[in-house]
């Protein structure tokens, strides 16, 4: 047995198709990291102010949130989920391209509309294709893709912000769209040349007739609607974290952007570190037990940040809240691709999704109100409090695999 089947319970053939998806999730997460570094640049140029640019992100969010509603029944009836993600790649990198050679702020809104579309275009055949294909090496499969995602994220402001440097903002945005690309290149010639009956159960779609009698099945199950609930948050605390952390660091602790810059990085860096060994425990031990001990000791990190008052403590702290946190992330994934039957993966991660977003919507505004009542501190308080609620949750759920459909 090699090295790789040992570690992974695949060959390292079969890990091949998990790492090439893994790639494409970092692509779509490329091309909105370098959006948010090219935000300041591309405002100036167009003259806008933070009330316009403001609502630049708004539109990115919305036109994914209404996204993932439309792309889990394609990806269902149509079963194609490899063609799928090659054009959700298509899109981001198009669309990221052209930024560039928009004249105006209605131009530039339509192009971000697309780059949030393409985000969340990805999801729904990316995790039901790895999901079907590598039933039994599930969490490890989805951590991989869990894992690409988090090297998009660090990986392109390094390389969009040393572009930026010998380049414009127009030039740095049709450069980075090249990767992309390649990517999507690789997706289609790697795994769409594979025969269909490689691609696990659900691959050939469904009649429209049954999938929208299995789709109120999933939906009226208990468990799943819980684990979506759960899930969301989760991700609402997790998006509140993001917002809070760094003005916890500047107004209360007044550390300097460096090491604001490195705490948020060791947020970044646990995750990256935890992820594929939760993953792959999970798939020995089960999911629910992974993300009852992740969730608890995220819950316990949360709270007691505010007590370290040093820069190095409190540094350790947000390391192992970011190894705790986001190692859970494709394990929930995982999770609910064993309570749903392999032709609705698709959709079972468009609701899963959907409730994500819908709570972490809420975060921003309500930690903001909380903190300009009664102090940031409280506001971390109040995201334990959330996180305490994610646990509650999670004991109530079965940990089962349904089984799959004909």
């Amino acid at each position: 047995m090699s090295i790789a089947e040992r570690l992974t319970g695949l060959s390292a053939r079969d890990n091949t198709p998990i790492a090439i998806v893994g790639l494409g999730h970092g692509a779509t997460h490329w091309v909105a990291a370098t959006f948010y570094l090219l935000l300041p640049s591309l405002s100036t140029t167009l003259g806008l102010d933070y009330a316009a640019t403001g609502l630049l992100v708004s539109i990115l969010h919305v036109s994914a949130f209404l996204a993932n509603f439309g792309s889990g029944p394609l990806t269902d009836v149509t079963g194609r989920r490899v063609a799928l993600q090659v054009v959700s790649l298509l899109l981001g990198a198009a669309a990221l391209a052209t930024l560039g050679l928009a004249g105006g702020l209605l131009a530039v809104a339509g192009l971000v509309a697309v780059i949030g579309v393409s985000n969340n275009l990805w999801h729904p055949p990316a995790i039901s294709y790895l999901s079907a294909r590598f039933p039994s090496q599930r969490g490890w499969a989805l951590s991989v893709h869990a894992l690409g995602a988090g090297l998009g994220d660090a990986v392109a402001p390094l390389a969009a912000g040393a572009l930026l440097a010998v380049l414009t903002w127009q030039g740095v945005a049709l450069y980075a769209s090249v990767p992309v690309l390649a990517v999507a290149a690789v997706i289609a010639f790697g795994l769409g040349r594979a025969p269909a009956s490689s691609h696990g159960q659900g691959g050939a779609g469904v009649d429209f007739a049954q999938y929208v009698a299995g789709l109120a099945a999933v939906v009226k199950d208990r468990a799943v609607l819980g684990l979506c609930l759960m899930s969301a948050f989760r991700s609402m605390t997790q998006n509140g974290l993001m917002v809070f952390l760094p003005l916890y660091l500047a107004h209360e602790m007044g550390v300097s952007p460096l090491v604001m810059g490195i705490a948020l990085a060791a947020l970044q860096g646990g995750g990256l570190i935890a992820t594929p060994i939760a993953g792959r425990l999970s798939d020995r031990v089960g999911r629910r037990r992974i993300v009852l001990a992740g969730l608890g000791v995220s819950t316990i990190a949360i709270a007691v940040l505010t007590l370290l008052g040093d820069e190095i403590s409190f540094i350790a702290g947000v390391s192992v809240l970011g190894f705790a946190l986001y190692a859970i992330r494709p394990v929930v994934h995982s999770w609910m691709m064993d309570l749903t039957p392999a032709n609705l993966g698709g959709s079972a991660t468009s609701l899963m999704f959907g409730a994500q977003t819908g709570l972490s919507i809420l975060a921003p505004v309500v930690g903001g109100l909380v903190a300009d009542a009664y102090g940031l501190v409280v506001t971390f308080y109040v995201l334990a409090g959330t996180m305490l609620i994610t646990n509650l949750l999670a004991w109530r759920l079965p940990d089962v695999q349904r089984p799959a459909a004909d």
